[in-house]
């Protein structure tokens, strides 16, 4: 890279989905020549890739807007050229016209539908000095006419977010994503089956599939679900050592899914199935697809298939009309399930949703009541399921060497190296870890190594080498 090369820095909010998109926007930058940079005071453009999909969502993508304006604001009074600032994402599609009008920094607006042709945008900006905006429809059903060329990866290096779909069309009744990224759109096999490549060729060890809903990929385009073709093709492919699935509606789990998970070496056996409430009430006002009994069918069904799975999911407290007996519906749910992973959040009342207008909206304190009532049933499962590991051997990915306060390389016990990784049951930034005291071995990210567990607790692991 040339050293007059034009900066890029690019802030990424919200999902893993957000990411993936995020790190081909970058892609499109270098290759159009520019440089990336960490440091947002020294780069030409920046670029917000924002979320909305909840309040605390919606709070951390204004500040860091209005951090990028004031660091814009701040270099154009020194006598330094203003750095170009574009947002996309999310905000930019929901909020276009206020953003417009409430931060005049803001140099280019990108719609949800619209990210690739961001390059186009910028240069045209930076050309007429004039404010650039490009919102395609978001009922247009063209996605990814031209595959990107090129992605760099900013999750780490060893692992990396394959985004399989765009949108969605449950249309459940507190979401919003279906009217910021239109229906369900999956990207074409091939297209998946080059970036895999082109991931696994950069070093990226494991593959996470994401989408609004993964079960359901190819029903599009080619008539049936094809997730367990794509996940058999992706299996094929050299240096990939780990493929896990997010983001899996309980009604469209199939047997034939299922059955690749089980048999697929690769196939990390995780599911993430976000099942939000186990009320019929409440699932039923939520316009979700399953019943309390058929999520309980289909949790039976995997379990007695895959013994050893690993299952996470997803709650929402204080949806609009929960009484206490629906609380107590779910709270005895948790404890009979005993899933390995679960997160439980607070209703979010969003704008331009179907449950904002709902009647008897629960109050903020018993929000907070309920969801901390759920945590606390789910911490005392977390650490018995934990318990039950001790004494196995695992697989585990490297994700780093230990330091102490002062920042350097902690020896453990004195007596040799101790690494953080993690196993096929635990997500990066979601789930657990494991700390693992090497001796006197030293090891790279994304490597693999065997590990006994010797102790646990309540999210996390400690083991050993074997």
């Amino acid at each position: 890279m040339c050293s007059n090369s034009k900066k890029v820095h690019l802030v990424s909010l919200g999902c893993d989905k957000n990411l993936a998109d995020s790190e081909k926007t970058l892609g499109l930058f270098v290759d159009n020549g520019y440089e990336y940079t960490d440091d947002a005071s020294e780069a030409d453009v920046i670029v917000v890739n924002t979320c909305c999909f909840i309040r605390d969502a919606k709070t951390e993508s204004i500040e860091t807007l209005i951090e990028m304006a004031d660091l814009k604001t701040a270099r154009k009074d020194s006598g330094e050229k203003a750095p170009t600032l574009v947002v996309m994402g999310c905000m930019a599609e929901r909020y276009k016209e206020e953003l417009r009008e409430s931060l005049p920094e803001v140099d280019v607006l990108i719609g949800t539908n619209s990210w690739q042709d961001i390059m186009a945008a910028v240069d045209s900006f930076e050309k007429t000095g004039e404010k650039t905006k490009d919102f395609k429809p978001i009922s247009d059903n063209e996605f990814i006419k031209h595959p990107v060329k090129r992605r760099m990866i900013t999750a780490g290096g060893h692992y990396s977010y394959l985004k399989i779909a765009e949108g969605c069309g449950k249309n459940c009744t507190y979401c919003i994503i279906p009217k910021l990224k239109g229906k369900f759109r999956s990207v074409p096999m091939e297209d998946l089956v080059d970036e895999a490549h082109q991931l696994a060729e950069a070093g990226v060890k494991e593959l996470i599939l994401v989408a609004q809903e993964t079960t359901i990929y190819g029903t599009d385009l080619y008539g049936k679900k094809m997730l367990p073709e794509l996940l058999k093709r992706l299996n094929d492919i050299d240096g990939i050592e780990w493929i896990r699935i997010l983001y899996c509606y309980p009604e469209e789990i199939t047997k034939e899914l299922v059955e690749a998970i089980k048999t697929l070496p690769k196939v990390c056996h995780y599911i993430d199935m976000p099942i939000q409430h186990a009320s019929d009430h409440i699932l039923r006002r939520m316009a979700r697809a399953t019943t309390h009994d058929e999520i309980k069918e289909r949790i039976a069904y995997i379990r007695e298939e895959i013994p050893d799975i690993t299952l996470r999911t997803t709650l929402i407290s204080g949806f609009p009309g929960e009484t206490e007996k629906d609380h107590e519906i779910l709270k005895q749910f948790v404890e009979e399930m005993a899933f390995d992973r679960l997160g439980d959040f607070e209703y979010s009342k969003e704008e331009g949703t179907k449950a904002a207008e709902f009647s008897h909206q629960v109050s903020a304190r018993n929000k907070k009541l309920r969801r901390d009532e759920i945590m606390e049933l789910q911490h005392e499962v977390s650490l018995n399921k934990a318990k039950t590991r001790v004494g196995n051997v695992y697989r585990v990915m490297i994700e780093g060497r230990l330091v102490d306060d002062a920042g350097d390389f902690r020896s453990g016990d004195s007596d040799g190296n101790v690494y953080v990784g993690r196993t096929y049951m635990d997500a990066p930034d979601v789930d657990g870890l494991i700390y693992i005291n090497t001796g006197s071995r030293q090891f790279m990210t994304g490597d693999m190594v065997e590990a006994k567990v010797t102790a646990v607790s309540e999210y996390d692991l400690i083991g050993e080498l074997v």
